[in-house]
């Protein structure tokens, strides 16, 4: 197995430097790197080189177009981190709402397994789900604020304030153990079905951890596809072999699932957001194209027209 040493900021700079990255000022580029991550840094370099298998970047491709990328994604990344948690608390509080209203507000009223579903496949999950949540009640009981002041005013957790404690993933995977007409409520508010809002949010969840630990976003790809949309159809989008050529796996199905879960206005504004940064991003490539972003995002070229079809189109359909 070959180690990997540390590498100075001098050795970093030489090692880009080798690969044909143009560094017209070592300072600022030393900066960068320090504050910033050689490896982090380097995690967008793909579009810059010759080809996958090449290891040099395009001729004249310099340190600051690099840089624009690494910046165009974090700033793409926490405009959507920032609406991801809206719709994980849209979600808590949906959810929350259904459940309370059904099997009561007190922990051993709405933590009993029959209040799940009875799928014998799905018993060992229910079980499992409950011990979570209640061991967020025993961890978050005396640390939370809204937690403590409830076990210490009135003696319970009601699901309303545990929610806020329990991560996205879990109140996911409670989703899918619900019994079925439970689901078709929460459904119903987000006009999807059960089976689209299945396949949304561990997709949802998945990138909202991604943003929360800056990971890159633009190009990430997700572990399912998501089933064809009137989206797809009314933006008329590519296709190839027959399927959609984007918004099945790339970022731009996850700005289709944000438009069926996010308020018009909300996704409006995101929308505005995120064209601001594409347009910031336009202006400083200079060696290759936005397009060559966009098309590894999944963007089409009329991606902007998703923020002005009204909701009420995909419930007429």
């Amino acid at each position: 197995m070959i180690e990997k040493k540390f590498k100075n900021l001098e050795e970093q700079i030489e090692i880009l430097k080798h690969k044909g990255l143009v560094i017209e000022d070592e300072d600022f580029a030393k900066e960068v790197l320090l504050r910033e991550n050689y490896f982090f840094l380097s995690g967008y370099r793909m579009p810059f080189m010759v080809a996958n298998s090449n290891k040099q970047f395009i001729e004249g491709t310099k340190f600051e177009e690099l840089y624009s990328l690494f910046l165009f994604d974090r700033a793409f990344r926490n405009i959507l981190f920032k609406n991801l948690l809206i719709i994980e608390n849209n979600l808590k509080s949906i959810t929350s709402y259904q459940l309370s209203k059904k099997y009561g507000y007190r922990e051993k009223d709405y933590l009993k397994s029959k209040n799940f579903t009875s799928k014998p496949e799905k018993s060992r999950q229910v079980n499992d789900l409950i011990k979570k949540m209640k061991r967020q009640i025993r961890v978050n009981g005396a640390q939370h604020t809204a937690t403590q002041h409830y076990v210490s005013n009135y003696g319970y957790i009601p699901l309303w304030i545990l929610v806020k404690v329990l991560s996205f993933g879990i109140v996911s995977e409670m989703f899918t153990i619900l019994k079925k007409e439970d689901q078709q409520e929460i459904c119903e508010i987000y006009h999807v079905t059960i089976e689209e809002l299945t396949t949304y949010l561990p997709i949802l969840a998945n990138y909202r951890n991604l943003c929360a630990h800056e990971d890159i976003v633009y190009d990430n790809k997700t572990q399912r596809d998501i089933e064809n949309t009137v989206y797809h159809q009314l933006l008329k989008l590519e296709k190839e072999d027959g399927e959609y050529k984007y918004g099945k796996n790339d970022l731009f199905a996850l700005i289709i699932i944000m438009k069926q879960v996010l308020k018009y206005e909300d996704f409006l504004n995101m929308t505005l957001e995120l064209e601001r940064v594409i347009d910031n991003l336009s202006y400083n490539l200079k060696i290759i194209s936005i397009d060559k972003i966009l098309d590894l995002m999944g963007f089409p070229e009329n991606w902007k027209e998703l923020s002005t079809i009204e909701r009420s189109v995909d419930i007429d359909e």
